[in-house]
């Protein structure tokens, strides 16, 4: 007790410079927190399932640029030579990628009427081959059938009378029983009625940053579109082997129309998720970097206070003060400046993240986050104080004999 009532006197004497590091501590900590908070909260979004075998995957663009082209005949026609490939697993024409970027959007209904509130939901229009091509699990009800499949011509506003949703679009319509959505009938644009035959578990929308990423529904069409993509699924392995054969077969066997952006799943996730990537490790490197110069400033002011009181300290040590006695109090008096900044810390962390919570809708920070930068600032401050503590502890007691 009584040493601590002369580290704190000793600190009033030198408010300054022990307020300055109390306050790039506290700043430190509601930056570091934050940005860790907002680290693991992109990861989460990044470790998300797709819904879709992404490992086994790829998809091309079927420009046609021929003006005689018999669309309809051609889409057949291709995705059954693709379907026949040794390898591959099932195909299909989709007008959108998840976690592309792109896609369709439309709101879905439990009632009809211009004055409901619709639940957005992307929009995939596929056949009755999309849940074994995009390798999807049917967790209630039926796939489509063939004759389900109809035609989408361009600028065409009416839907099909089936829907299939995902698991978390059918928790959005009905709250209350997710599973009940199957067999109801559901209302989506000029309160056209769907009916939902079957839901599947998982299925990203293609914009990664949505809010309802899980929402999706896939309809029964096909497209007579002069620009369309193909989704190959291949036997496990063989997915590099069979891209360009695919390519090729395509490219070669007709000259009305142009194959072109051959990617993958996994090259389409890492795209999608790259500015989430790259914030991540500049938030890394500014965690960093204030750490870093928090523990220097520890340091520089630990060894000015040193070098001002040489002489107390020699004669702290012909006293019979210990070195280890000597290296405690510096320790103590540290341990003191840095319990001041964490608790400003503290406020200002708890203040940034309501504010974060509020902007961007984000979860609530954890207490285990706040306790994790507590111990962390704890720590950085014990080991950066060390060094000159240790070297006021080889103060000579000779020292407080000179003439300073």
């Amino acid at each position: 007790m009584l040493e601590s009532g002369l580290i704190i006197r000793a600190l009033m004497r030198n408010k300054i410079g022990a307020l300055l590091i109390a306050l790039q501590i506290a700043l430190t900590m509601t930056i570091m927190v934050n940005a860790i908070f907002m680290i693991q909260d992109r990861q989460q979004q990044m470790a998300r399932e797709s819904g879709i075998n992404e490992e086994d995957t790829f998809y091309l663009t079927n420009t046609i640029f021929a003006q005689d082209y018999n669309i309809q005949v051609g889409l057949q026609t291709d995705l059954n030579a693709i379907r026949k490939t040794p390898g591959v697993v099932d195909a299909i024409q989709i007008n959108a990628i998840p976690l592309s970027g792109g896609g369709w959007s439309s709101g879905l209904q439990t009632e009809p009427g211009e004055d409901k509130d619709g639940i957005g939901t992307a929009i995939y229009m596929v056949d009755d081959h999309a849940i074994n091509a995009l390798d999807l699990e049917l967790i209630a009800g039926t796939n489509f059938s063939p004759s389900d499949i109809g035609w989408r011509l361009p600028a065409q506003s009416a839907w099909p009378a089936k829907v299939i949703i995902t698991q978390a679009l059918a928790n959005s319509l009905f709250p209350d029983n997710g599973q009940s959505a199957l067999g109801k009938t559901v209302y989506i644009s000029n309160n056209q009625p769907m009916q939902v035959i079957g839901i599947i578990k998982n299925l990203q929308a293609p914009w990664n940053g949505w809010s309802g990423v899980e929402r999706s529904a896939l309809v029964p069409f096909q497209m007579e579109s002069r620009s369309g993509r193909y989704f190959i699924r291949t036997e496990p392995g063989r997915r590099d082997e069979l891209m360009p054969v695919i390519e090729s077969m395509l490219a070669n066997s007709d000259k009305g129309r142009i194959i072109r952006r051959l990617s993958t799943m996994e090259e389409t996730r890492e795209q999608s998720y790259r500015q989430h990537n790259a914030t991540n490790k500049i938030l890394m490197t500014v965690v960093s970097t204030l750490t870093l110069i928090t523990a220097f400033g520890i340091v520089g002011l630990a060894i000015f206070s040193i070098n001002r009181r040489t002489k107390q300290i020699g004669t702290r040590r012909a006293l019979g003060a210990t070195r280890w006695q000597v290296m405690r109090y510096f320790m103590v008096e540290n341990f003191f400046i840095s319990a001041v900044g964490i608790t400003i810390g503290i406020i200002g962390t708890v203040s940034l993240n309501y504010w974060l919570v509020n902007k961007f809708n984000m979860t609530p920070l954890g207490f285990e986050l706040i306790a994790l930068g507590v111990v962390t600032l704890v720590i950085v401050g014990q080991l950066a104080v060390l060094y000159p503590a240790r070297k006021a502890a080889l103060i000579s007691p000779a020292t407080a004999t000179r003439t300073v």
